[in-house]
């Protein structure tokens, strides 16, 4: 009996180091799903959070069919229609899923007017032509517009195109039917 408990330790202690170097893999996964995977180099100080770091240049990208403004590392950019072109209605709970793009922007080649606005937290958050900027926590990679169309935070999401507005219904890649995302 001694010599069939010994024998059955190594084993235990075996499948026991399995499992905790597997866990510890998938940990390590998920930990790490955030902007890093694509070609952009720099990004931001505030890990996994799409906006995070300030505006500063901004560039555009096709998404979808439609030229829309994203942050300098790609992330599409978005409106939230109640908000008015001096104040942000995201806050607390919002702007976590929503974070706000920080400080004055600019982009080149774009037309429109780049501005700021003071938060409610003293911050100062990007707009053009009058839409204060967001990005959205669910768009995990730069090119996607997982945001575009949703009606959560009390209020409808559009992506910002390059023309300023809210682009005709349907451009964007998520579900298509409104309210009921996420």
């Amino acid at each position: 009996m001694i010599r069939s408990l010994t024998r059955l330790n190594p084993l235990r202690m075996l499948l026991a180091l399995l499992a905790v170097a597997a866990a510890a893999a998938v940990l390590a996964a998920c930990s790490s799903s955030g902007p890093s995977s694509s070609s952009g180099g720099s990004s931001s100080s505030s890990g996994g959070s799409p906006a995070a770091a300030a505006a500063g240049g901004l560039k555009t990208a096709t998404i979808g069919g439609a030229t829309v403004l994203t942050s300098a590392s790609g992330f599409t950019l978005y409106s939230f229609a109640p908000d008015t072109s001096t104040t942000s209605n995201c806050n607390g709970t919002c702007a976590q899923n929503w974070p706000p793009v920080t400080g004055p922007a600019t982009a080149s080649g774009v037309t429109g007017t780049f501005g700021t606005i003071k938060r409610s937290d003293g911050s100062t958050q990007a707009t053009f032509d009058g839409h204060p900027l967001y990005t959205f926590a669910g768009d995990t990679a730069p090119g996607q517009n997982k945001g575009n169309g949703l009606n959560v935070n009390g209020g409808l999401w559009n992506e910002i195109t390059t023309s300023g507005t809210a682009p005709a219904g349907g451009s964007s890649s998520g579900s298509g039917g409104g309210g009921s995302g996420y």
